[in-house]
C-alpha cells in the first residue's frame, strides 16, 4: 500500500469548506434510506441497501473507526452493482483476511481528507480549464471532470465513474455515490486474483461460502464477513448492534440467510428494518436466526428422524419456534414460525465460536 490510512489522515489537510447553507441542505434519500446530515458517514451507509458490499468491505478492512471519526472526508460510494461488475473473483480475494492491505488501499481511493461539495469540486473543475487532479487519502491520483452537467472521476486504470447521487451530507464530511468502483494502478496481486492463502490457517473441513475459505479458528463474524453472499446480513448484523455478541464464546448456531433471500422480500423490507427506529424489529428477526449451542445438520436431521411427526422443534435466542425437516433427498430444511421452510443450502461450517448452516430464505417470527 503506498500510503496508510492513519499516515494519510495525519498529513490530510482541510482544503474546502462547505457553505453553511450546503450543512442545512436537505439529503436525498440513498438506497431506498433517509441520509441524516447529523449522523456520520457509517451510521449513513449501513442504511443503504444500495451500499451493503461497501459497508461489508470497510469492516474488513477495520475502517469502521476511521470513518466514523471527525474527519471531514469526501467518500466516492460505490453501489452494489460497482463492485459486481468487477472482474469475477475480485471482491471475494479482496475480501480475504490475508489481503487487508490491498482491500485498505482500494478503498481509500474513493476518500479524500476533505469535505468536497459538487459545487466546489465543478469549481475546481472550471478553474483548471475542464479537469482537476486530486489525490486521495490510499494516494491514487483521480482526473475530475464534469460531463452533461455529471461529476466523473477516472482512476489509475482508465476506469470512469459517475456521480449518480450527489452532497449527502453528513456529520463528519459527505457522500457522493458511483458507479464504478475506482481503482489504484493495476499492479497489486489482488487486482489479478491470485494472491495466495495465508500459511497457519485452518479451514479443516470446512466449505467455501461466498466465494471464501471459512476458517474454523476463527469467529462467525470474522468469517462472515469474507462470504459475497452475506453482505446483506453482515450490515444488518451490524446495524442491530449484534457484532460484538456474535463474537463472543457462544457457542452459537446461526442460519445464515444469503443476500437473495433477503432480496426475495417485499419491496422495502430491508430498507424499512436498517433504519434506526426499526432496530428492536431487527434484532428480533436476526435472533431468530441464532440458535444457542453447536448443533450440526446431521444433529437437526438425527433428532428431527427420532420425532413422532418428523420434526425437531427448537426455539431461537430470540424465543421464535424453529423446527428442522429432512426430506426424502436427504436435505435438512428450516421451517420459521409462519410455517415457511428453507432449504440448509451449505451445512457445517465450524466457527471457534459455533456452527454457521447457510438458508436460501429469511425466518421469520409472527
Amino acid at each position: 500500500m503506498r500510503l496508510s490510512i492513519r499516515a494519510a489522515l495525519m498529513s490530510a489537510t482541510v482544503f474546502i469548506a462547505i457553505p453553511a447553507a450546503a450543512q442545512m441542505a436537505e439529503n436525498p434519500m440513498v438506497g431506498g434510506a433517509p441520509m441524516l446530515a447529523e449522523r456520520n458517514i457509517v451510521e449513513n451507509a449501513v442504511n443503504s441497501a444500495d451500499h451493503t458490499t461497501l459497508v461489508a468491505a470497510v469492516q474488513a478492512a477495520g475502517l469502521v473507526d476511521t470513518l466514523q471519526s471527525e474527519g471531514p472526508f469526501t467518500v466516492f460510494a460505490p453501489v452494489n452493482a460497482a463492485f459486481e461488475a468487477l472482474p469475477e473473483g475480485t471482491v471475494d480475494t479482496l475480501l480475504m483476511p490475508e489481503n487487508i492491505d490491498a482491500l485498505t488501499e482500494v478503498l481509500t481511493c474513493h476518500v479524500l481528507g476533505a469535505n468536497a461539495m459538487s459545487d466546489v469540486i465543478s469549481g475546481m473543475i472550471a478553474d483548471g480549464g475542464g479537469v482537476h487532479m486530486v489525490e486521495t487519502l490510499g494516494g491514487c491520483m483521480l482526473e475530475v471532470r464534469a460531463s452533461n452537467g455529471m461529476i466523473t472521476l477516472t482512476d489509475e486504470t482508465g476506469g470512469t465513474a459517475t456521480v449518480t447521487i450527489a452532497d449527502v451530507v453528513q456529520s463528519n464530511g459527505v457522500i457522493h455515490v458511483i458507479d464504478r468502483v475506482l481503482l489504484p494502478a493495476a499492479d497489486d496481486a489482488a487486482m489479478e486474483g491470485d494472491m495466495p492463502m495465508e500459511s497457519g490457517m485452518d479451514t479443516g473441513d470446512n466449505p467455501m461460502v461466498g466465494g471464501a475459505p471459512m476458517f474454523a479458528d476463527r469467529n462467525i463474524i470474522e468469517n462472515a464477513v469474507n462470504s459475497a453472499d452475506h453482505t446483506t446480513l453482515v450490515a444488518a448484523v451490524q446495524a442491530a448492534g449484534l457484532v460484538e455478541t456474535l463474537e463472543g464464546a457462544g457457542p452459537f448456531t446461526v442460519f445464515a440467510p444469503t443476500n437473495a433471500a433477503f432480496d426475495a422480500l417485499p419491496d422495502g423490507t430491508v430498507e424499512t428494518l436498517l433504519m434506526e427506529e426499526n432496530r428492536d424489529m431487527l434484532v428480533g428477526i436476526l435472533t431468530s436466526h441464532v440458535v444457542a449451542g453447536n448443533i450440526s445438520a446431521a444433529e437437526l436431521a438425527s433428532m428431527a428422524r427420532a420425532s413422532s411427526d418428523g420434526f425437531h422443534h427448537f426455539n431461537a435466542v430470540s424465543g421464535a419456534a424453529l423446527s428442522a425437516q429432512v426430506r426424502p433427498s436427504g436435505d435438512v430444511y428450516i421451517f420459521d414460525e409462519n410455517g415457511n421452510a428453507y432449504l440448509v443450502s451449505v451445512a457445517d461450517v465450524n466457527q471457534s465460536n459455533g456452527v454457521i448452516h447457510v438458508v436460501d430464505g429469511v425466518l421469520l417470527p409472527r
